[in-house]
């Protein structure tokens, strides 16, 4: 496939511009029975006209652009501007779009990742990697915080589900989010498109130039963003609202073609932040043990908490300090792509990337002065992160009788922390107080070699085989001072000067078969080892138990897919049935430090999750398409390793993973008209729902939210002239969740979504 015909795909769209219709009408709840990886919207007016078959969908899942129908790995894959339209602009709004994925969110960014089917990242520690790999453009995040982003000139997002430790690297144990920004186009063009919100007072601009300024050598883009979002909690104690956030960001790529036989690709991106997320929103001052069920109740912290509503819904703090989260997040990149002769391609991408973050939190949640039942806290933590990554790629001419990429890989981290707790007291009747700071830091070294390959025996029959060795080296430091000798509420003693370092190796790979059943139907069956390196629980509070290394964390998948292209093109349906081990799962659970409870990271022992996903695009006629998914996924904790002098009980063994709910869906249509004049007139509709979900693996009853779904609709009008104005609606039923339930020592507290009332928008949109 020529590189023109490539781009030409790339730039088709991929995923429908609005969710589904709440399952408005028995046809589309029936339609819901079998969801789409691929999800494709109808072009807007002045495009070209759509027809009514399910557009193709190019891919670079295996490392080189190929059908999605014909890659052996369950993939979705969303479209950047259909994201925009609908108002999702993080990577953790696609979990509304692909049931496999889910999002762990905290009042930092630092404290927050992703998960596929089930397994993702439950630690804040710098010393321990993420399970779901972010890749943009090539390069991979190394932090979880780094996958944060904003989704800023993106052509699509594609959700690799299950281990992808062969071609995506050691992070990779759980699946992949492969993010692809836009190429710089030929001709000459540009846009400007304005947001703004009810709900928080949100607003967002965003602008973009592209195209050719040497001709035939070189062309060019440039995009923009800023964004604002007061909140959608209210901090009574000032009146002010919090939750919300104010960002601005940039991204650049300039592609050189010098010659037929070599392109480079320049790219620079720039993102900072301010978060105004709270420390979570109390809900109940009671506590539910587990697994005794025992109630605990804590009227005296519902009276300090006073006037600030405590309920299930409840969007009020009282607070006194300011919880904030500075964040920037910047990068530069360098990809050549090399025609060697006989088809043959080196690619080699160079890139250095850096992450600051500041994040200042209230951990009493008053406002009121220090007390001798409730002494007061802050925190105040800095992170300076930097990265650079190196590989190199070899890729084989595509349909010959064996197709291989193989290449090398290379990762150098280096982390920087400061934190520090202030912590004030009453004693005696006067006031005490004293901080503890902590001053550590991880350096990470990591290079791999690796290789798959796919064997033509015949037509319809293919074999798949991959294989990557990698080598991690991982150390520490961690020196924390203290005002007191002794231990006091929230900091455990100074500790002098600590190190560490470990070094491992590991192994993952891919083999099976693919084969052609029908035309338009292919299948798949692939057993995939995952790796995911050693790591050390690197934190605040950090003791001397903590500086025994973590192992690595492994897993064993077994997969069988199916992909079909029916009705004449107009039904395209994807199954996939997986079931996969993970050995030496890393995850935190509770322990008491200083007279207080909190996670700590180990080696938690053996979980497991194992299901189904079916995924539909469908185009009944020219004007509809409608398209969805649904997971049905059990992940569960399988043998649990309870640590010395847990605190809490460790009979888990047999309940679910956080963040994993037993079910979800998704069902999206859209719907246009062609109007007189070059107009047209847009109806888009879409339904999420999940079961209940856990999201403590402490397994606590309070800390469950129960099954719910969200229900958004838009309508808009477009021109061929260019300009399109939307106005959208969002959680249309006001169904208050939460994205988030922790406890503290005395309350439960939920992280407050974005959607969490029932909110309105306006889109308008115009490309020049």
């Amino acid at each position: 496939m020529s590189r023109a015909r490539n781009a030409e795909l790339h730039r088709r769209p991929l995923a429908a511009t609005a969710l589904a219709q709440a399952l408005a009408c028995a046809g589309l709840a029936a339609l819901a029975l079998a969801p789409a990886q691929a999800q494709t919207t109808a072009p807007a007016a002045g495009a070209q006209k759509p027809d009514d078959k399910v557009q193709e969908v190019v891919v670079t899942a295996t490392r080189r652009a190929e059908p999605l129908q014909k890659v052996p790995v369950a993939v979705s894959v969303l479209d950047g501007l259909g994201l925009e339209q609908a108002n999702l602009n993080t990577l953790q709004s696609i979990t509304t779009q692909v049931p496999s994925v889910n999002f762990r969110t905290n009042a930092s960014n630092k404290d927050r990742s992703l998960f596929i089917r089930g397994v993702g990242t439950i630690s804040t520690s710098p010393g321990v990697e993420p399970t779901v790999s972010t890749i943009v453009d090539g390069v991979v995040m190394a932090r979880p915080g780094q996958a944060t982003l904003d989704l800023l000139d993106v052509e699509r997002i594609e959700v690799l589900r299950g281990p992808q430790g062969t071609l995506f690297g050691r992070n990779a144990s759980a699946g992949v989010i492969n993010v692809v920004s836009k190429s710089p186009s030929k001709a000459r063009e540009g846009y400007i498109d304005l947001g703004y919100f009810s709900g928080g007072n949100e607003r967002r601009i965003r602008g973009g130039v592209s195209g050719e300024f040497a001709p035939g050598v070189a062309r060019g883009s440039v995009t923009a963003l800023a964004g604002k979002f007061d909140g959608n909690v209210t901090n009574i104690a000032n009146g002010e609202k919090v939750n919300g956030y104010d960002k601005q960001g940039a991204r650049a790529k300039v592609e050189l073609t010098p010659n037929r036989d070599l392109k480079v690709t320049l790219s620079a991106d720039y993102l900072k932040s301010e978060d105004t997320v709270p420390l979570g929103v109390v809900t109940r001052t009671s506590l539910i043990a587990f697994p005794s069920g025992v109630v605990s109740t804590f009227p005296a912290f519902a009276t300090a908490l006073a006037p600030a509503k405590i309920a299930d819904d409840s969007r009020e703090i009282n607070s006194d300090i300011r919880t904030r989260v500075e964040d920037t997040n910047a990068g530069v990149s360098a990809m050549l792509d090399w025609n060697l002769g006989g088809g043959h391609t080196l690619t080699s991408i160079t890139a250095q990337r850096t992450w600051k973050n500041r994040q200042i939190q209230d951990g009493d949640r008053l406002s009121a002065p220090p007390s001798t039942a409730f002494p007061s806290s802050n925190d105040d933590g800095r992170v300076d992160f930097k990265q650079t990554t190196q590989e190199l790629r070899i890729a084989s001419p595509g349909g010959q009788t064996f197709d291989y990429v193989a290449g090398f890989f290379y990762l150098k981290g280096d982390n920087d922390e400061v934190y520090r707790r202030d912590v004030k007291r009453i004693i005696s009747g006067a006031t005490q107080a004293d901080f503890g700071v902590a001053d550590y830091g991880t350096q990470t070294t990591s290079w791999a070699v690796f290789g798959e390959g796919t064997w033509r025996f015949s037509p319809g029959l293919r074999g798949v085989v991959g294989l990557r060795y990698t080598k991690d080296e991982l150390e520490f430091r961690h020196l924390r001072t203290s005002t007191q000798a002794a231990a006091f509420p929230g900091v455990s003693p100074g500790q002098a000067n600590a190190t560490g370092t470990t070094s491992t190796h590991g192994t993952s790979g891919r083999i099976g078969p693919q084969f052609d059943l029908a035309p338009g139907i292919s299948g798949y069956a692939t057993y995939s080892r995952g790796y995911k390196g050693p790591a050390f629980n690197v934190f605040f509070n950090m003791l001397e138990r903590d500086r025994i290394a973590i192992a690595p964390e492994t897993s064993d998948s077994y997969e069988v897919g199916l992909k079909t292209t029916l009705l004449d093109n107009k039904l395209r349906l994807n199954v996939a049935i997986f079931d996969t081990r993970y050995k030496n799962y890393q995850a935190n659970f509770f322990d008491t430090v200083a007279g207080t409870v909190v996670t700590r990271l180990i080696n938690a022992g053996e979980v497991g999750t194992k299901g189904i996903e079916m995924d539909f695009t469908a185009k009944p006629t020219t004007a509809l398409t409608v398209s969805g998914s649904v997971a049905n996924i059990k992940a569960r904790i399988r043998n649990f390793n309870c640590p010395p002098g847990a605190a809490t009980s460790c009979q888990v063994n047999g309940l679910p993973l956080p963040f994993a709910p037993d079910w979800k869906a998704a069902v999206q249509a859209t719907y246009r008209w062609t109007l007189a004049g070059g107009m047209g007139l847009e109806l888009g509709t879409d339904y999420a729902w999940q079961s209940k979900t856990q999201y403590d693996i402490g397994q606590f009853p309070d800390t469950v939210q129960p099954e719910y779904g969200i229900w958004n609709a838009s309508v808009a009008l477009s021109s061929s002239s260019g300009w399109r104005a939307a106005f959208l609606v969002k959680n249309i039923t006001d169904k208050s969740y939460a994205s988030f339930l922790g406890r503290g020592g005395t309350f439960l507290s939920r992280a407050v979504p974005r959607d969490d009332t029932r909110y309105y928008g306006v889109n308008l949109r115009y490309d020049f």
